[in-house]
């Protein structure tokens, strides 16, 4: 890490990075999160089946926030095309939200029925695909109304005013693929019992073995990080907005939020661990077998390629401080304290340090105000 963080006139450059982004962010990007999210929310309430219904605005709820943080990353767009990536970046996450939810249910086959379902995910990103598929052909509730389709509609729609989007669809594309079957697959495992049979690997173990040699990621961190890279997508929604972008530029981004997104994944399992022990819900942990103690150790690995790779791309100091954002959203949690989650949590924050700490004092704050509002203000 001192390669990277021992750099000062980095660090003052990330200084300005995060000033600057946040000017941006509460100017021009916030409000049209918040006027996308309310669309959806009053589209959410006109789906006919009650179950759908349900879910949709439980994820639009609960989940709202992971498009607003992903939001952040438009401050890189220009500002003539800040609206129209918002859009993109919203539907999208509301779209990825909602079909993580709908794929955790039980089906006949779990595997036929999420590819299908996220198979709008993928063609919204796909400038081939018309949106024509039956996509809750195995799924036991099907009457949305169209929201899935409008959601991918909306998607497409945006993508196809962004200027650079014909440089950086084919690595969208493959990003969004990644992370499709990394989902399928995964939530598919619950549903499975050989996978608790020792010695048996899974059909998401065997695709990420198979998938994550050149990555520069053993295939369990490549499993955490293809199930999040709809964060990948994101930020390369926001650099189509540039005209300025260009073909080269997919990779190495693609590369950072890669490394990012299984950081992130990382970081919520054991933040989340009792929670999801409580709630019978697949932790992802649990490829780490009963040495859940290297936990921390390969944290600390993947941050560290993180952080490399994002020294290394167009944009680097926004990226270096959207891990460190990441970092600190998960390890200022309450739960980041508990008996798994504090040796490794911990020692992301001595890591990251000291890029981590205005933005971990944000974070702070805005928990601590979280919960004044909760108590109404007590």
């Amino acid at each position: 890490m001192s390669t990277v963080f021992a750099d000062r006139r980095l660090l003052a450059r990330a200084g300005v990075a995060l000033i600057l982004a946040n000017a941006r962010y509460w100017a021009t990007v916030a409000p049209k999160v918040r006027t996308e999210l309310a669309c959806w929310r009053a589209r959410a309430l006109e789906i006919e089946d009650r179950e759908l219904r349900t879910l949709a605005l439980h994820t639009l709820r609960d989940e709202g926030f992971a498009a607003e943080v992903a939001a952040t990353l438009v401050t890189l767009t220009p500002r003539p095309q800040r609206a129209t990536a918002v859009r993109a970046v919203v539907a999208l996450e509301v779209m990825y939200d909602y079909l993580d939810g709908l794929t955790e249910r039980p089906t006949p086959d779990p595997v036929a029925n999420g590819r299908l379902l996220f198979k709008a995910f993928t063609d919204a990103l796909d400038p081939s695909a018309d949106l024509e598929e039956d996509y809750y052909r195995h799924c036991p509730s099907q009457a949305d109304g169209g929201y899935l389709r409008e959601l991918a509609t909306t998607v497409k729609d945006a993508l196809v005013c962004l200027p650079a989007t014909n440089a950086l669809a084919p690595a969208m594309l493959r990003a969004a693929s990644r992370c499709a079957e990394a989902e399928v697959l995964t939530h598919a495992a619950a549903f499975t019992s050989s996978s608790q049979v020792e010695g048996w690997a899974s059909p998401a173990e065997r695709w990420a073995r198979e998938t994550a040699n050149g990555s520069g990621l053993e295939w369990r961190e490549y499993l955490a990080g293809a199930a999040s890279s709809v964060l990948a997508v994101h930020a390369l929604i926001a650099l189509a907005g540039d005209e300025r972008t260009t073909v080269e530029h997919a990779a190495p981004i693609d590369a950072v939020y890669l490394a990012l997104g299984a950081l992130s994944t990382m970081l919520d399992s054991v933040v989340d661990y009792e929670q999801d022990a409580e709630n019978g819900t697949l932790a992802y942990i649990r490829h780490y077998g009963d040495d859940r103690s290297i936990i921390g150790d390969r944290m600390v690995h993947v941050a560290r390629a993180a952080a490399r790779r994002a020294h290394d791309a167009p944009g680097s100091v926004h990226h270096l401080m959207t891990l460190a954002g990441v970092a600190a959203y998960y390890t200022s949690a309450p739960s980041a304290t508990n008996e798994l989650a504090w040796p490794a949590t911990s020692r992301i924050q001595s890591e990251l340090q000291p890029l981590i700490v205005p933005t971990l004092a944000v974070m702070r704050t805005w928990r601590l105000a979280k919960r004044i509002h909760a108590h109404g203000g007590r």
